[in-house]
């Protein structure tokens, strides 16, 4: 009961006209970086941060952020469909089916079910936030230094397995992210670690010029070295109501995308693009014609996009509950409350019940707001994949110098961000992730500061990390994490030799 109450009082909240219409201006943006193909929530959100500052509040804030990120994810469908070209990495599966289906003549269908599936998935995802968020923030009250070391080194166990094709490469993006993350003073003893007796290092590494180099300017580079040509098999977009048949063939789909999305998404480096690869997999083998599948199979549409839609309110249950960002999207959601003076974690229903209960209040409004945005307004979106983005780069660049610039007035910080931007293009071209890079970044400071505590108040005995429950479940996860990856191939390996033997 208490929970309804306060979630009524966010309502309230969120529906101010201030509020409502940078949630507005949150989900335009969103849909158009979804559609545009060679931009992101990550790097849209980094150049924004800025814009934080002068916002004041820290709900409008992230209200518009939010907006961002999960209406990325709506807007992403209309480009992979029309162009088979994903606009946002999470939709990369939809391009599967959903090209097929514009190629026979059925693009209004497969954007229309896209739609629907994603305000359902959004749907549900919101309200699994609303009632699993408050008890796991009670749950994180027992939470000390030693059961935080071992809840970040967890995360970022998972986001180094979880967010590419290479675990090698993961591991080396997040120890890399660990090690930029240690530039500056110790926390601790004040020395000076990586400085290279220089100014400009001493109070370390701003997250701001490090996401929007990594993020903002690299996807410029990345994006302007290829040409990015391709045709719209149409312009003309009719029957965008799936049909009866079409919704016999979709509900489950949107139902099982929904539960698989919301699951994938809670864990830290899982996020929506894991959570549509899984989800159609699933579905393909839940078919009862899996041949249809890559064929125009309208549940090819529907799972992957209920899948991340869902994952994409379910990360911001570990963000806003225990302080730990999932994915780059979302740390940079969690740099944009710290930038308010929030800090995300078990405290936060406490101390700023306004800005909890009013962002998942916003979340059910923006759900709203996007399929309205979605739908009708189809024709727009696909007159925007027309912009060359000879003509969007420039503009991007130029917003990532004045945003970094205007932080601390410094011309270094511009030439700062224009190194990482080189640094992110040479990661990208190497096919590094760079999603790990920057939640090791964002969790370094958690991590040493909860390890230092811990070995503080247990007088330098590490045994404090096994010895209390919590903390040593988490590091029996860890261990799990770390082990299964390399014991599958040995007994795939001795499978084939058992099942070769008699065959021999």
């Amino acid at each position: 009961m208490n929970e309804l109450q306060s979630l009524l009082q966010g309502f309230s909240l969120a529906m101010t006209p201030y509020n409502l219409m940078f949630g507005f201006i949150g989900a335009v943006l969103g849909t158009a970086v979804g559609v545009l193909p060679g931009l992101g929530p990550a790097a849209t959100i980094s150049l924004l941060l800025p814009l934080t500052y002068a916002l004041g509040s820290p709900l409008t804030s992230i209200i518009m952020m939010a907006g961002i990120y999960y209406g990325a994810m709506y807007g992403g469908s209309t480009t992979s469909i029309l162009l088979n070209m994903p606009g946002e990495a999470a939709s990369v599966v939809t391009c599967i089916d959903g090209y097929q289906m514009a190629k026979q003549g059925r693009a209004g269908p497969a954007l229309g079910i896209a739609a629907i599936g994603s305000f359902i998935a959004g749907t549900v995802g919101v309200l699994g936030l609303s009632f699993i968020a408050p008890p796991l923030s009670r749950f994180a009250l027992q939470f000390g230094p030693a059961e935080y070391f071992s809840l970040t080194i967890l995360g970022l166990t998972l986001a180094a397995y979880l967010s590419g094709r290479s675990i090698v490469k993961g591991v080396l993006m997040v120890v890399f992210g660990l090690l930029l993350a240690t530039i500056g003073l110790d926390p601790i003893s004040g020395k000076e670690r990586y400085t290279f007796d220089t100014m400009i290092l001493m109070d370390g590494l701003d997250f701001l010029t490090l996401a929007m180099g990594v993020f903002g300017i690299g996807e410029i580079f990345m994006n302007l070295e290829g040409e990015m040509k391709s045709e719209l098999v149409t312009t003309k977009i009719a029957n965008i109501w799936p049909t009866l048949a079409d919704w016999a063939k979709s509900k489950w789909a949107v139902l099982r995308g929904s539960l698989v999305g919301f699951f994938v998404g809670l864990l830290p480096g899982g996020g929506a693009v894991i959570a549509s690869l899984v989800a159609y997999g699933m579905e393909k083998k839940a078919s009862k014609e899996p041949d249809k599948f890559g064929q125009g199979a309208i549940e090819g549409v529907a799972a992957p996009e209920s899948a991340n839609n869902a994952a994409a309110s379910a990360s911001f249950i570990p963000m806003l509950t225990l302080g730990i960002p999932g994915n780059p999207a979302i740390a940079m959601i969690y740099a944009a409350l710290l930038i308010q003076g929030v800090q995300p974690g078990p405290f936060l229903i406490a101390e700023h019940p306004d800005v909890f209960w009013g962002v998942i209040a916003s979340m059910y409004i923006g759900n709203v707001i996007l399929l309205v945005l979605n739908l009708p307004m189809v024709g727009l979106w696909v007159q925007m994949l027309k912009i060359p983005y000879a003509i969007l780069a420039p503009i991007v660049v130029l917003i990532c110098s004045v945003g970094v610039y205007s932080i601390k007035n410094n011309v270094t910080d511009v030439l700062m961000m224009l190194l990482f931007g080189v640094l992110g293009y040479i990661l990208r071209k190497l096919d590094f992730e760079l999603g790990p890079l920057l939640l090791a970044f964002v969790l370094g400071g958690i991590l040493e500061k909860s390890l230092s505590q811990a070995l503080l108040i247990a007088n330098g005995n590490f045994a404090v990390f096994v010895t209390r429950p919590i903390s040593a479940a988490f590091l029996a996860l860890v261990a799990a994490t770390a082990v299964v990856p390399l014991l599958l191939p040995l007994v795939r390996r001795r499978t084939a030799r058992q099942q070769d033997g008699p065959a021999g």
